[in-house]
């Protein structure tokens, strides 16, 4: 007996490897992609990296912490900061509230439109950010846009030569806009798969017990979509959050004197636009580390919340 138990022992240490040496091609082209680039940044982002050093006029020097004092140090640091968190926050509920609704209203209609309301929502996520932010910004010109045209026919005569992108707000709006378009299919498309596995005679008898569709949602399929929608969220958090390409296109940088500014846009500003690449490099380290925080605290309450239950 003892000599068989040692023998199971020694097959299920054995057995332990096995599924990492399943994942190790995996992990080494993870290893090799995503934590060299993290490293470099990090490691840039404590020296004195100038276009000085990128040209090797001048050697590069250990600054320790000097490039995030003078980071926090910068009031427009956190002007940024507060409006990139605003921003991501609001294109995130947006983004949520849209392909949520949408998933429930592909379980209410026919075969026909389904398939036309998801071809549509597919080619919006399909369509590269450039592509999409280009389009947009035709669709709100002063001058051609339909947008404008529609509204002064409809007697809003204010948008006669209206520039969507002149004001902050309304800049950020219309980004806004552009970014729930093309994120809200990859929500609907994963909700809407989530409520389908949901068992029919969960929701009959929510709806003769007389549950509207907002009790239904609250309190029958919200909680049992719980997985789904805590992943569609954190990936919400950080497409939002890191959102570069719409800016920079729909405000031609980040607006008049800065004023649609997120960090992505920030930080490239520093790096490439001022050669400052060490402060470039700490922005997105403190973006880095934003993102791991808010990504561990949603799903640490989400934790705690399915223990209360």
């Amino acid at each position: 007996m003892p000599e068989v138990s040692t023998a199971r022992t020694g097959s299920r240490r054995a057995g332990g490897w096995t599924p990492w040496l399943y994942l190790a091609p995996a992990l080494i082209v993870l290893g090799g992609l995503l934590v060299y680039p993290l490293y470099q940044l990090g490691l840039i982002s404590f020296l004195e990296y100038t276009q000085a050093q990128v040209s090797g006029g001048e050697p590069t020097s250990f600054q320790g912490l000097a490039n995030y004092a003078a980071l926090f140090g910068d009031g427009q640091f956190w002007q940024v900061l507060l409006a990139t968190v605003l921003f991501a926050a609001a294109c995130v509920l947006g983004t949520l509230a849209v392909g949520c609704a949408l998933a429930l209203l592909l379980t209410r209609i026919r075969a026909l439109p389904r398939l036309a309301l998801m071809l549509a929502g597919l080619g919006a996520w399909a369509t590269p950010a450039v592509t999409g932010s280009t389009v947009w910004m035709f669709l709100f010109d002063p001058d051609l846009g339909p947008v404008n045209k529609v509204l002064v026919r409809l007697g809003l005569t204010g948008f006669q030569d209206y520039s969507w992108t002149y004001g902050r707000y309304s800049a950020f709006a219309l980004v806004l806009l552009e970014v729930v378009w093309c994120s809200f299919p990859f929500v609907m498309v994963t909700v809407y798969a989530g409520i389908r596995a949901v068992p029919g005679e969960v929701l009959e008898a929510a709806e003769l017990d007389g549950a509207s569709q907002w009790r239904v949602w609250r309190s029958v399929l919200a909680p049992m979509l719980r997985p789904i929608l805590v992943v569609v969220t954190i990936q919400s958090v950080i497409w939002d959050f890191k959102v570069f390409t719409q800016i920079y296109v729909m405000t031609g940088g980040g607006g008049i004197a800065g004023q649609n500014l997120v960090l992505n846009v920030y930080a490239y500003q520093k790096a490439f636009a001022s050669s400052q690449y060490s402060l470039g490099s700490a922005i997105g380290v403190v973006m880095l580390l934003i993102l791991l925080a808010v990504t561990l605290g949603y799903l640490r309450l989400l934790r705690r919340q399915g223990e209360e239950l």
